[in-house]
């Protein structure tokens, strides 16, 4: 069976329904530029989607030296050859005429072209010059989730072993710092316990705070293909906007923003007070227990109901789900990482699945979601707030390991203090004691919070800075030099997605201009600085992708993330491979913890802890009173009211998040003419309710201001709690007269707004937690909405603005015909 489906006006395709315990079918979706048959493609090359989280495996098709389409691989666990609206036609932006193809320096206030040879000397000049006058602390990176696991590895090696410096992170800071966090407070070492199967098997799914349908596409079909077949798994969402998931939910809680904790509390102690708790799990497997208990007594579902404004009985409801599940799966995502109280939340989450036992079997887990196609390797690698390998940088015995491996003096590598959050390496740029800051593969300009203060941090005179990128972004146009970067699909490399699944991304193209791979970059600043280990050997000993991942593997053996079992050779054999996997375990590790918590005894463990509240860290000799069996750690939390309450000023609280059609601040996705059409321009989301409140009706131009700034868009009046006002964050300037700043008629980057405050534990930034007010511009006049009305941001009224479709343009082949030999399901229908 064959059909051509609008995926940009239906985009999670066709329904190919399943029950429990059974294998998901496959179904092949594909896309091909126009004009293009199948019989004109030359080469498919093996990779994955680089624009979420989800690791879609897919062949790009190649003709005549350029990518002219991709299609899914039907073998692949992940996506069973399905491919989202980003993963189909993302792949355009590689093309985009605006792709830079020399590097850049700055003269005279003026960017300009110039060869490697300058713009190298100009770098690598910079760093000998501060090293010698300030030290390596003068020193910063700021990293993407976008890149390749080769490439964090060679960064993690050059910044703590090559420089010495403690300043390096990732924008994975923004989405999933408090992901890794929760992992490491319950399980004591980061790695997703649950897997992608348990879909399969679960009879009850939670969503917390994620919006699946829209950040992983190709996973909510698959949930939406278990809805369809027999004996459905019945869903839980918790997020205060009408999501696809939310729609689809036997109990939908929308409560107020920065109240997870309390919801949470709640929900544990109905669980506990009606006896549906695990005790022989909880005995052999848990530590904290009866402290949990003690935390959750008096949060009753009336008390909470009061903070977090949902009815009680609703919360009931909830409660009764998660307690009678026989398979239950929980996810997580921005929802509660960019909201107050992130990793407190994210840990009663964990504490739900632990107190019912269901751990390490199938339809059993937690999936502690990631945002970035790549957000994994950088936690693995150490090019975030981490040590590669998942080691602990408290522990001396895993800094003389990781030295051992690296052939330095432990002393080299920074260890006396954690290593410094993103968010904290600006504050340092911006009181002068970071003189150097090279941000790859990422737009701070637009991404990160209080983007006037950022704005002016990227601009202060003593900063050097060096932006590695595509595009001539907000922020590489406010660089000293920029480097031209190859990506995806035009250099190798292997990335890991949010359920540990491995997959190999193969050179199909080649970059434009003098555009290189980042590791080649990396590999050429190697060289220009000549770092040695302590026998005067290369420091950085390898020369490609492949060798720099065979001396990954090595750094990874015998530690949880352990790739040793794996090649480039075995993934190339069609289908992704989820680590560890090991000689002992050569086909890879579908599910965590089977037997229980393997990685948080005192010696073994990724960190000690900290205070859910304060952050405050748990020392050494505190961590082994606790648990000197490594067991899980049942962590409680007391709920505190978030810091930037509402008032009569700002009487709105402001929530900001992604759409379904864009990625981060649309350098590819507002390159991508289906996907840009579809979400063209900024928007803002307001219920009916608080529509007629403030005397605004759809369509109608409005500001939205807080403290810290302002930005325009048309409304969208929708499902949304009322009190709330949300913003879409991808939108910036590159596309606009202004190129990195708000023009005259107002901001459009969701940044202006949000404040500057993250969770004490995760450091991640809290974009959910600010308060604003909104006001009336200007009358539609005819006008509407730019918001799709297919997502979250569907009108409330349908009457109220045309349908989001993609056109011609946008119709996608599906097949239901396997791939790989299997006999075809014959039963694809419309959800």
């Amino acid at each position: 069976m064959r059909a051509e489906v609008d995926r940009i006006a239906e985009p999670w395709g066709e329904r190919t329904p399943y029950g429990p315990h059974e294998r998901w079918p496959a179904r092949v979706d594909s896309f091909l530029a126009p004009g293009v048959t199948a019989d004109a493609v030359q080469r498919w090359v093996p990779t994955a989607s680089l624009l979420h989280s989800n690791g879609d495996a897919m062949d790009l098709a190649v003709a005549d030296g350029r990518i002219v389409g991709v299609r899914g691989r039907a073998r692949d666990r992940v996506n069973r050859g399905r491919l989202g609206p980003k993963d189909l036609f993302g792949w355009q932006a590689n093309h985009s005429r605006d792709r830079l193809t020399t590097p850049l320096v700055r003269r005279a206030g003026h960017l300009v072209a110039c060869d490697w040879e300058t713009a190298m000397a100009e770098v690598a000049g910079r760093t000998r010059q501060l090293l010698h006058q300030h030290g390596p602390g003068s020193l910063g990176f700021y990293t993407s989730g976008q890149l390749f696991l080769e490439e964090y590895y060679t960064l993690a090696v050059i910044a703590r072993a090559g420089l010495g410096t403690s300043h390096l992170d990732g924008n994975t800071r923004l989405c999933t710092a408090t992901a890794a966090e929760a992992l490491k407070e319950t399980f004591g070492c980061d790695g997703q316990p649950a897997s992608y199967t348990d879909v399969d098997h679960a009879d009850v799914i939670a969503l917390f705070g994620h919006n699946m349908a829209e950040t992983q596409p190709v996973l909510w079909m698959r949930v939406l293909d278990r809805l369809a077949g027999g004996d459905p798994p019945r869903l839980l969402c918790v997020d205060p906007r009408p999501t696809q998931p939310a729609r689809h939910a036997t109990v939908h809680l929308a409560p107020r923003a920065g109240t997870n904790v309390a919801l949470l509390n709640a929900l544990l102690h109905e669980i506990i007070r009606t006896g549906r708790t695990d005790r022989d799990f909880i005995d052999v497997h848990t530590v904290g227990f009866a402290r949990l208990a003690e935390r959750v007594a008096d949060w009753t579902p009336a008390r909470a109901a009061r903070i977090c404004d949902v009815p009680a009985a609703r919360i009931g409801e909830a409660a009764e789900l998660l307690g009678g599940a026989r398979r239950l799966l929980s996810t997580v995502l921005q929802g509660v990482y960019q909201s107050h109280q992130a990793t407190a939340a994210a840990c009663q989450v964990n504490n739900l699945q632990l107190i019912r036992g269901m751990l390490g079997r199938p339809g059993c887990g937690v999936l502690q979601m990631n945002g970035q196609p790549t957000a994994q390797n950088t936690r693995e690698c150490g090019a975030d707030g981490d040590l590669p390998g998942f080691r602990n940088w408290a522990n001396d015995a895993h800094v003389a390991d990781l030295a051992r491996v690296w052939n330095v003096e432990p002393s080299r590598i920074p260890h006396d203090a954690p290593p410094t959050p993103a968010m904290q390496i600006f504050r340092h740029a911006e009181q002068g004691s970071i003189h150097m800051l090279w941000i790859s593969g990422t737009n701070p300009a637009v991404s990160l919070p209080e983007l006037d203060r950022i704005r002016d941090i990227l601009r202060r005179e003593g900063l050097f800075t060096v932006v590695q990128d595509l595009y001539l972004t907000e922020t590489a146009q406010l660089a000293d030099v920029v480097l031209p970067a190859a990506t995806w699909g035009e250099k190798t490399g292997t990335f890991t997605n949010a359920d540990r699944t491995v997959h190999l991304s193969e050179k199909a193209v080649e970059p434009p201009g003098d555009a290189r791979p980042d590791l080649d970059i990396l590999l050429d600043y190697a060289r220009w600085m000549d770092f040695r280990d302590k026998d005067d050997r290369p420091l950085v000993g390898w020369h490609d992708a492949e060798s720099a991942f065979e001396a990954w593997k090595e750094c990874s053996r015998g530690r949880p993330c352990d790739y040793t079992g794996l090649s480039y050779d075995r993934l190339r054999g069609g289908d992704g491979i989820q680590w560890p996997c090991t000689e002992k375990a050569p086909g890879g590790t579908e599910r965590l913890y089977t037997d229980g918590p393997a990685w948080a005894a005192p010696d073994v463990c990724e960190t000690y802890g900290k205070d859910l509240v304060t952050g405050e860290p748990v020392s050494e000799t505190e961590y082994r009173a606790l648990n000197p069996d490594g067991r899980a750690v049942l962590k409680s939390a007391e709920y505190v009211p978030p810091r930037e309450p509402t008032d009569h000023e700002y009487p709105l609280q402001l929530n900001t998040g992604r759409t379904l059609y864009h990625f981060h601040t649309r350098t590819k996705t507002g390159r991508t003419p289906q996907l840009n059409a579809a979400a063209p321009e900024m928007w803002v989301e307001l219920s009916a309710r608080e529509a007629r409140r403030h005397g605004v009706a759809e369509g109608d131009l409005v500001e939205v201001a807080s403290p810290r700034g302002s930005v325009r868009g048309r409304l969208r009046i929708t499902g949304i709690r009322d009190g709330m006002v949300f913003l879409p964050f991808h939108y910036g300037y590159w596309d606009t007269p202004e190129g990195d700043h708000p023009g005259k008629d107002g901001g459009r980057a969701a940044n202006e707004t949000t404040v500057t405050d993250w969770d004490p534990v995760s450091k991640q930034p809290l974009f959910k937690t600010a308060a604003a007010r909104l006001t009336l511009v200007e009358r539609a006049d005819g006008a509407t909405s730019p918001a799709p009305t297919t997502t979250a941001s569907a009108p409330a009224d349908p009457r109220a603005a045309p349908p989001t479709t993609g056109g011609p343009s946008a119709m996608a082949h599906q097949s239901a015909v396997p791939a790989d030999g299997e006999r075809p399901s014959g039963r694809m229908s419309r959800w």
